[in-house]
């Protein structure tokens, strides 16, 4: 009896342990799960996958809500997204878990900056600053909030502080310029300017607000030296050369004004002081019929603009368009009932086209309000008077636009400028190819990149979910992604119904590639392993399985993980394809692109001249090419594979030939 006891309580103790033991397992797994989730979300965000880091975001979330980073970087997902409402909801509730997190409250602030919710970005960052005092970006983007609010005694009180902190960061002096200015002290605003161009004579912001005192004087030449250097800088900000044009116009340099006008119409299509005011300088050049195209743009964007309609008018008038003018003349009168002037120039109109009565009654009214006011026609306006923006006096229909008030445009200082990995490179070589299930396109021309392997498992495999070979990253939509998902668990549900590790085999290859396509690389370069294991002269599992393992580099080395070894586990997947597939064009511009991205410019260019041996219209080949080449000092030759690279369809390297063209 006490024997079976004894056994009854050591049944029950190994039951209790192995439950004990499971739900630790459990809880481990789960946490896995869990950090595996953010981990890939933050890949998916590093890739610019926005929409996708989301979903992963949201899984991480519903799973463990009370953990702050996947509410962190599903904002970070959100605020590159634009969707800054959303963003700055989710750092509050990040907040909330963790309030001791700086970075939250920075990316808090800019969202309500994108809101213009200043006075709550004012809080974040002083939240922010109460972590890392000594943060100059946190104290620079704080003096702009209080500039935006017009809170000038705080701002600068901050930029005391900072110009006593820093002394030689010059764009603390240029901003304690600018708060004299809008308080309208330009005399010590020059001053400080002065100081801070001293520090820094290359700061392309204080010699924006240097031209805008000397424009206010009315000193043209020093103003457009002043915007010259400015826009030799900061060659696209719009405003300096709306405001050069304007400095020009008063030197009489109207060529200049045209050019400037005509670049920042480049820069800015919808700008309406740059269609204005260049229309006017045509109308000055004799040039009535280009004229007239800049009004037409303006009042298809700005329909109730009277002075842009009237100025139309004269020039319908002008080219014998008589009923576009009578047309345009009548709108500008149902505003302005009295406007003799329109009234004059439409009853001139209806004579010509000998609507007589019409006329007559139009001069009628003039001469009437003559005979009651004793009012003449309005002289002819002096030559370089100017307008500012909202002043709707009709009389100064044919001066030139300034804006109401001139401002600067500054660049909130921040990690979230630009793209999420804010890559240090002057031009992005093209990815990688890879398998795919969406065929080929490089935004211009769309054909079957062709691979012999890829053909031979299409054929085996059936029509099915056959693979292509493409080098385009496209992000998914919502859609896209819901058939992804999808697709690898009906492939994870077909594999589990295989006998055999051969019959699982090219399943497995499709799901590696699926799971690539969601970003998710680790699990599937573990489907690509178990496919290698079954078949070691899989040469597509090789390929597959280096793309993964370049783009999981590519993302730690980011995040400042040492990737050297990993990286030559790539190089090695990429030699053993080449080996069972010597000659793939594909496989020789992928390994030139691992070469590359270790600044082994040599090698990467010899792979891409094999590559392109082996298929001379590999667009992405020459482009690739021709970025080594300029970075290794050899420009010209550089160039000429860029230029043979638009030619085959990618035009986007016409841009960056423009770029280093003119560099020294």
């Amino acid at each position: 009896m006490g024997l079976r006891c004894k056994t009854g309580r050591l049944l029950l103790l190994t039951v209790l342990q192995w439950l004990i033991v499971c739900s630790q397992w459990s809880v481990c797994r789960a946490q896995f799960n869990t950090e595996r989730l953010i981990t890939v979300g933050r890949s998916a965000l590093y890739y610019e996958d926005y929409v996708l880091s989301i979903q992963y975001f949201n899984q991480a979330i519903s799973a463990k809500p009370y953990l702050y980073e996947p509410w962190y970087y599903r904002g970070v997902a959100k605020f590159y997204l634009d969707d800054f409402g959303g963003s700055e909801a989710d750092c509050s509730e990040a907040i909330r878990i963790n309030p001791y997190i700086t970075g939250i409250y920075e990316l808090r602030g800019l969202c309500r900056i994108r809101q213009k919710k200043f006075s709550e970005a004012i809080a974040d960052y002083d939240k922010a600053l109460q972590f890392d005092p000594s943060n100059q970006a946190f104290w620079y983007n704080r003096v702009l909030c209080r500039i935006q609010n017009k809170d000038y005694d705080d701002a600068h009180r901050d930029l005391d502080s900072m110009t006593v902190r820093w002394k030689k960061y010059a764009p603390a002096f240029s901003l304690k310029a600018e708060v004299f200015i809008q308080q309208g002290d330009t005399l010590k605003g020059a001053e400080w300017l002065d100081k801070s161009l001293d520090i820094d004579p290359y700061n392309g912001d204080a010699w924006t607000v240097r031209a805008a005192i000397s424009l206010s004087r009315k000193k043209w030449r020093e103003a457009e030296q002043q915007l010259g250097k400015a826009i030799h800088l900061k060659p696209k900000v719009v405003n300096n050369y709306i405001n050069r044009a304007l400095a020009r116009y008063n030197i009489n340099n109207l060529r200049g004004a045209m050019q400037d006008y005509d670049k920042a119409l480049d820069l800015d299509p919808n700008n309406f002081i740059g269609h204005y005011n260049r229309a006017q300088l045509r109308v000055q050049v004799g040039d009535d019929n280009r004229a007239i195209l800049d009004f037409d743009y303006i009042l298809e964007h700005e329909p109730a603009d009277v002075m842009a309609r009237f100025n139309r008018a004269l020039l319908r008038d002008r080219t014998g368009d008589l009923r576009g003018a009578i047309d345009d003349y009548s709108r500008v009168i149902e505003v302005y009932p009295n406007f003799w002037t329109g009234l004059h120039y439409r009853a001139r109109c209806y004579r010509r086209l000998g609507m007589t009565a019409k006329a007559e009654m139009d001069e009628f009214r003039i001469f009437k309000a003559q005979m009651d006011k004793h009012l003449g026609i309005q002289p002819r306006l002096k030559k370089h008077q100017m307008r500012r923006q909202s002043d709707i006096d009709l009389e100064k229909y044919n001066q030139l636009v300034v804006a109401d008030e001139q401002t600067v445009e500054h660049e909130y200082n921040s990690v979230y400028r630009g793209k999420v990995q804010n890559r240090k490179v002057q031009a992005d070589l093209l990815p990688m190819y890879q398998l795919d299930f969406a065929q080929y396109d490089n935004g211009v021309n769309t054909f079957q990149a062709f691979d012999a392997e890829v053909e031979r498992f299409n054929a085996t495999l059936g029509a099915a979910h056959p693979l292509f070979v493409t080098c385009s990253q496209r992000t998914l939509s919502q859609e896209g992604l819901d058939e992804y998902f999808s697709l690898i668990a009906s492939l994870t549900r077909d594999i589990t119904g295989k006998r055999t590790a051969a019959e699982s085999m090219p399943l497995l290859l499709l799901r590696a590639v699926a799971y690539a396509k969601t970003q998710n690389f680790d699990d599937a370069m573990s489907d690509l392993t178990l496919c290698l294991q079954t078949d070691s002269t899989c040469a597509l599992a090789y390929w597959q399985r280096a793309v993964c393992q370049a783009m999981v580099n590519e993302f730690n080395a980011s995040q400042g993980i040492d990737v050297q070894l990993k990286a030559a586990r790539a190089m090695d997947d990429f030699n053993h394809a080449l080996r069972l597939e010597p000659g793939s064009a594909f496989l020789l511009y992928d390994r030139a692109n691992l070469y590359a991205a270790r600044k082994d410019y040599a090698h990467a260019i010899d792979d891409y001249t094999a590559a392109l041996k082996a298929n001379p219209r590999l667009a992405e080949a020459y482009y690739n090419r021709g970025l080594c080449r300029i970075l290794s000092n050899h420009k010209t030759e550089g160039i000429q594979d860029l230029s043979r690279a638009g030619e085959l369809g990618l035009y986007g390297a016409y841009s960056v030939i423009k770029k280093y063209s003119g560099e020294k």
